[in-house]
């Protein structure tokens, strides 16, 4: 008999845990979305027309309008027979800074969310604002960018870009060079004769062949800028702080853990994303006694009735899209232990008192049946 009783308060043990087990569903976007609200901010890069990692070397009668720096490197050549309207900053401060603000401005460009991916050949194409990106993007003919002067356009090329001879990126509207950015992973050329408007910014080396002409600035990371008989026009009047970035939310943390009536509850919802993020429950409801903090995103408090609650949190910071999560929790009721040892749920079912298990009752009855079955037989044999 003590063997049957242990294995029934076993499996109500095991029923009260799987009825404390919690389940998550997450929604909503895996990663955050990063937008800006303006230009690419180039800081001290700014009015550099030509700014270079290793060398800037020219052939022919190039024309800088614009300054022109290089770092770490030391070789500036070329000039002149090339002109430069400009200042020219070689491994001092002045290039240290800029080039150090080129790279946050490559790095913010490059984590920019892409509206249209898979891009390679834009020729023929009249694009509206917006971040665009490609893998080795190919320009053979004329790209249309068609906005105001505050409009901004974003090209992310995770290898080359490459103009070919004739190419030529136009500008309808109003449309302004402050705010055409070009992040390159590896290099770009402009082959002869193209007509490029923006800023290039490229991880290595940038290439203008003969009679390239550019309402821009070519600015290399790491590598070379090569010139030959070039026009290099610096805009002016840009933005140079350029617009704040901000990212959506993600929701990071694990599913709450289950929760018991009357035992205080704690769990916290974490989100990334900027700027700061905001929680709120936004279909279902949280278990009676929990509240939900919608600047902490802590979930805390005593349950008070056991039961199953599906619930929706939502973080926002304003970027769209905005992150949900789909939970259900299971508030269990509490488990206490008997002056036996064995542990059971409070409220649970209670075995009868004469401490039968229901297999024993079967075999107790089946006794009785055989000896009242046994009397009556005897009766008939007296009679």
């Amino acid at each position: 008999m003590s063997q049957l009783r242990s294995q029934s308060n076993r499996l109500l043990l095991a029923g009260l845990a799987l009825g404390a087990v919690s389940v998550v569903l997450l929604g909503g976007s895996a990663q955050g979305a990063t937008t800006i609200d303006g230009p690419i901010g180039l800081g001290t890069a700014a009015p550099f027309g030509v700014l270079a990692g290793s060398t800037v070397t020219n052939t022919n009668l190039t024309t800088i309008t614009g300054d022109v720096g290089l770092s770490p490197g030391s070789s500036v050549t070329g000039f002149p027979p090339g002109i430069i309207v400009g200042t020219t900053s070689v491994s001092d401060g002045v290039a240290v800074q800029a080039k150090n603000d080129l790279t946050t401005a490559y790095t913010t460009a490059a984590s920019l969310t892409p509206g249209t991916t898979g891009l390679t050949e834009l020729a023929g194409l009249t694009l509206t604002p917006g971040v665009y990106s490609g893998g080795a993007l190919l320009l053979s003919g004329d790209l249309t960018l068609a906005g105001t002067a505050e409009s901004v356009w974003v090209f992310q090329a995770a290898s080359t870009l490459t103009l070919a001879p004739g190419a030529r990126v136009l500008l309808e509207d109003g449309a302004s060079a402050c705010n055409i950015f070009w992040q390159i992973g590896t290099s770009a050329t402009l082959d002869a004769g193209a007509a490029f408007s923006g800023t290039i910014m490229a991880d290595q080396s940038i290439t203008a062949v003969t009679g390239a002409t550019v309402e821009g600035r070519l600015l290399a990371k790491n590598a070379a800028v090569t010139l030959d008989n070039n026009t290099i026009t610096t805009p002016t009047g840009c933005d140079a702080e350029g617009g704040t970035v901000t990212t959506s939310p993600t929701i990071t943390s694990e599913a709450p853990p289950a929760a018991t009536v009357g035992a205080a509850y704690s769990h916290t919802v974490t989100a990334t994303g900027t700027p700061t993020i905001g929680y709120m429950v936004t279909a279902g409801s949280l278990p009676p006694g929990l509240v939900l903090d919608e600047t902490t995103g802590a979930i805390s408090g005593t349950p008070t009735i056991a039961g199953t609650y599906t619930f929706t949190v939502t973080a926002d910071n304003g970027t769209a899209p905005t992150a949900s999560a789909d939970y259900s929790l299971i508030v269990s009721v509490p488990v206490s232990t008997t002056a036996g040892g064995a542990s059971e749920a409070t409220g649970a079912p209670t075995l009868p008192a004469t401490g039968f298990d229901p297999p024993e009752l079967v075999g107790s009855a089946f006794l009785l049946l055989l000896a009242g079955t046994a009397l009556v037989v005897r009766r008939k044999h007296s009679a």
